[in-house]
């Protein structure tokens, strides 16, 4: 077999190198796509999870509060506990730091310089060189106003020694006293008292690491501290890893789906191979025959070409590694790890490369390859040699198995009632397959079904009828030609489909979710939003402002309903007319008497149990500790209905804000929303808004955008085309993959004419002989061509249409937990049928007129 593959093999190699080249591409894309997305998202996690230990150090457990902040009095008693080796109290903020660039997000850490070395040594302040002396350097971790930034925010802040964060709706100065080791995104550490009285934060820490003595159990030892009568209920005891996980189930749907996309381009890279094989076969098929003549059996003829999609596949898998890993340290050091999910943003990861992902991406190129080269292989061993070298033989046909097809459509069409496994949409994933593959073999029912209908229709139309007539009983031949294009089609036409469908739905729900003429935020971080503020003065003063009509608060608050969940986002807003206010789903519930009403987004039916028409009673328990005074109520949550939420896929839950101030006290906001007397006058008002802010409000804006300062501004028009524009340009990568589909699904077909044109070339000399002139040949072949395209343009729309309902309805909301409307972009789904159709119809005629014209009478002689 290796001297068949030197010397057969070898040879169509050297002769058809672009062709064979063609192919190793498309599986080279394939892998590259698929494998590079792997290793950016697998370096971000590492990332993240490296952060994560730096800043957690060697602590065995953290305490936390599910909301809001500690009391520092527990510090003493949890240090003093006789199982605890060391203990280390941090406060935890959310800032921005003022760059040239305007506001940046910013992590300050407020640390006890004394304990933080048994636990988080990275965390551990390095004096900076500009400090006057040694001795001075040696005690900066305790002076107020002095950070120590680590390499991210270093990055930000350039050479300054004096840089701004952002307090309220005030930038107060620092001092860049030194450095700190920890990775991850831009992290500022200083001294915890320091810090409660930079941010105003008298008596509060976050949370306390522990490091237990050695030999103490720590699951048991968290059990022991949660089962103390006097132990708060509001405290979780969790072990550092926990956030680590948060971030990888919540990040893992969006990974999947993105890796799934990417090996769009290696399936219909099987296709190619496909193609490329089965022109390859067809041009041999008396040398295979030969073979076979010579002794090489019908088993060994199948094996030869097996071994050829192989070595194809190989040469394509190992091409398309390097050119992943490439791709993904290209994309690190311009995305920074963050493919649009935001799951990674603030920080460029280094590349980590895995060989053992490498070797199943490469695996998966080969099985593609392989995939693509069995049915040229199946061909290559039923080939009869006698007839073959006689030029009688064809790549010949096999009774259709219908059952196989509507065993795959039926099973796929079950499978998308399964419910997500570990929050992945495998189930229907698959059932997208089960209908691929059983519309893709069901072809050659549909062709004959469709030609039997319109052949007798054109009865005396003689060329037209010899086309439609070969076409029908060849439907095999034409089913393998055209199944290329019905893969690569279909797969267009659902991601047209679903992008158009997410489209629409997005701009209906922001032209619900943004009814003012002016939106103004403090911040864009929901870490930051209990540091920055729009304090009940500032929203007072804005409201009796020149030019404003009405005006409404929004605050935004992170709320941790699960410890194995991230938190999800409280939203204190006038709610009025809920069915007028907010995208819901079905009609509000009325609130019961003694309860109060919230309205949550479709994530917190999905992740938290939360069912409409119940009480939730999971956010009473963790609603408390928000409460800012004595006065403060406790409520009994009612969810009166469910909302669509595009903005937060960790979920999000609306309460009226009068509701929300008389049970916690809190009257702050992050957000207003202005109807103005004049809207095309806004930037007046935004100006007055900066003036009541201060001074230092317009440092670092934007007055094109009206981002980067203290304030933060958008118009209803500006913040609809940067959100659909944001949209495109995450979706645009989808548009390169339908191209490059189509352009393999028209490549194959091409190949396919082409090897069926020489296989007939008999066949065109007997109908020369019959006095057919070569440009009614021409003719034949190329209505052969649009009828056999236009067959697979109509089964690739219908299996298209499929594929996204199911996409739209199954593998959103199981993956991302928000459903939509399916919006059936006609025009654009026409376009694309008859663009594949034309494309189609001109690579016949090519391939005909290639091949068909080359001494077709002189081909009739040599069975003379």
């Amino acid at each position: 077999m290796f001297a068949l593959l030197k010397t057969f093999s070898w040879q169509e190699l050297r002769q058809h190198p672009w062709r064979n080249a063609a192919a190793m591409l498309a599986v080279m894309l394939g892998v590259a796509l698929a494998f590079s997305v792997h290793l950016i998202n697998s370096s971000a996690l590492d990332e993240f999870a490296s952060a994560a230990r730096s800043i957690g150090g060697q602590s065995d457990l953290e305490i936390r509060a599910v909301q809001g902040g500690l009391d520092e009095h527990l510090f003493a008693r949890i240090a003093l506990n006789t199982d605890v080796a060391a203990a280390s109290p941090v406060l935890e903020l959310g800032s921005y730091l003022l760059t040239s660039q305007g506001k940046r997000s910013l992590k300050v850490l407020g640390v006890d310089a004394l304990s933080i070395a048994a636990i988080s040594p990275d965390l551990l302040s390095v004096p900076g060189s500009a400090a006057a002396s040694a001795r001075t350097n040696r005690w900066a971790v305790f002076s107020p106003g002095q950070v120590f930034l680590n390499a991210a925010a270093q990055a930000l802040a350039g050479s300054a020694t004096t840089v701004k964060l952002q307090r309220g709706l005030q930038w107060v100065p620092v001092q860049v006293a030194g450095s700190v080791r920890t990775t991850g995104g831009a992290l500022a550490v200083m001294d915890i008292g320091a810090a409660q009285d930079l941010f105003e934060k008298w008596g509060q820490i976050s949370r306390i690491d522990l490091r237990l003595k050695a030999g103490v159990d720590r699951d048991m030892f968290a059990a022991q501290l949660r089962a103390s009568p006097d132990w708060p209920t509001h405290l979780n005891v969790t072990a550092p890893q926990d956030g680590q996980s948060q971030i990888s189930n919540l990040s893992r749907a969006y990974r999947v789906n993105l890796t799934v996309l990417a090996l769009i381009a290696l399936f219909t890279g099987a296709f190619l191979v496909f193609s490329v094989l089965s022109l390859s076969v067809s041009k041999r098929a008396q040398q295979f025959a030969l073979l076979g003549v010579l002794g090489l059996g019908a088993r060994a003829r199948m094996a030869l070409v097996m071994w050829e999609s192989f070595a194809l596949g190989l040469v394509g898998s190992a091409a398309g590694l390097l050119l992943g890993t490439v791709l993904a340290a290209l994309a690190l050091q311009v995305l920074g790890g963050d493919l649009g999910g935001g799951f990674f943003s603030g920080a460029t990861p280094a590349l980590r490369f895995s060989p053992w992902a490498a070797l199943i991406y490469g695996t998966l190129g080969i099985m593609a390859a392989l995939a693509g080269g069995w049915w040229p292989a199946r061909t290559a061993q039923r080939l009869p040699p006698a007839q073959t070298l006689k030029g009688l033989g064809s790549l010949g046909e096999t009774r259709s198995r219908h059952w196989i097809s509507l065993t795959l459509i039926v099973t796929g069409a079950l499978l998308t009632s399964a419910p997500p496994v570990f929050g992945i949409a495998l189930a229907a994933y698959l059932a997208v397959a089960m209908l691929l593959l059983g519309g893709i073999t069901g072809l050659p029912w549909l062709i004959g079904l469709l030609l039997g209908w319109l052949t007798p229709r054109l009865s005396r139309q003689t060329l037209p009828l010899l086309a439609l007539e070969r076409a029908r009983r060849q439907r095999d031949t034409a089913a393998v030609a055209v199944s290329g294009v019905v893969a690569s089609l279909s797969l267009a036409v659902a991601l047209t489909v679903m992008v158009a469908s997410f489209r629409q739905s997005v701009t209906h729900w922001l032209d619900l979710m943004l009814p003012a003429d002016l939106y103004v935020r403090s911040a864009g971080n929901l870490a930051a939003s209990d540091t920055v503020y729009f304090s009940p003065e500032f929203v007072r003063d804005a409201a009796r402002l020149s030019g404003v009509k009405k005006l409404q608060t929004q605050r935004v608050l992170p709320l941790v309903l699960r410890t194995d969940h991230v938190a999800v986002s409280l939203i204190s807003r006038e709610v009025g007319d809920a069915a007028s206010n907010l995208p819901l789903l079905k009609p509000a519930l009325p609130v019961p008497a003694g309860s109060t009403g919230v309205y949550v987004s479709e994530a917190v039916v999905d992740l938290h149990g939360a069912e409409p028409g119940r009480v939730f009673p999971l956010l009473s328990k963790v609603f408390e500790p928000l409460a800012q005074s004595a006065e403060a109520q406790s409520a009994s949550f009612f969810v009166a209905g469910v909302w669509r939420d595009y903005a937060r896929q960790n979920g999000a839950i609306v309460i009226d804000r009068r509701d929300f101030e008389a049970l916690t006290g809190d009257r702050r906001s992050n957000e207003l929303s202005l109807w103005l007397h004049k809207p095309d006058r806004a930037i007046d008002v935004q100006q007055a808004l900066q003036s009541l802010a201060g001074p230092s409000a317009s440092l670092g804006s934007d007055p094109q955008t009206g981002t980067g300062g203290l304030l933060e501004f958008g118009t209803t028009a500006q913040i609809r085309a940067i959100s659909l524009r944001m949209f495109d340009r995450s979706f645009a990568v989808t548009y390169w993959l339908q191209a490059v589909a189509i352009g393999i699904g028209l490549f194959g077909i091409a190949a396919s004419f082409s090897a069926q044109v020489f296989s007939r070339r008999k066949e065109f000399g007997l109908l020369v002989h019959l006095g057919l002139t070569r440009r009614q040949i021409l003719g034949v072949v190329t209505l052969e061509g649009a009828v056999w395209t236009s067959l697979g343009a109509i089964a690739g729309l219908v299996l298209g249409l499929a594929v996204a309902v199911v996409l739209v309805h199954v593998v959103n909301p199981q993956s991302f937990h928000w459903t939509m409307d399916l919006a059936l972009p006609w025009v654009r789904l026409l376009i694309l049928c008859l663009a594949v159709v034309a494309a189609g119809t001109l690579t016949a005629w090519l391939a005909a007129r290639a091949a068909a014209g080359r001494n077709a009478v002189l081909a009739v002689r040599e069975d003379w």
